[in-house]
């Protein structure tokens, strides 16, 4: 259970760091993203690609390790 909400924080923090980048690129939101509207307040969570980015990042830091 402590596993998986290290990972779970982990993905949250990250999707967090990534969503002024996404933003600042003008990236449409994914499926399984999070998006909030309210009136003036547009806030979108990008958290399809915070999951891409790791897995990428995970793959490269592996095939580098070899």
């Amino acid at each position: 259970m402590r596993h998986l909400l290290f990972i779970l924080g982990i993905v949250i923090v990250g999707a967090a760091a990534l969503a002024p980048a996404i933003a600042y690129i003008g990236l449409d939101p994914l499926p399984g993203d999070f998006a909030i509207n309210q009136g003036n307040l547009h806030v979108a969570v990008p958290v399809t690609y915070s999951l891409c980015a790791s897995m990428g990042l995970g793959l490269f830091y592996y095939f580098m390790k070899r």
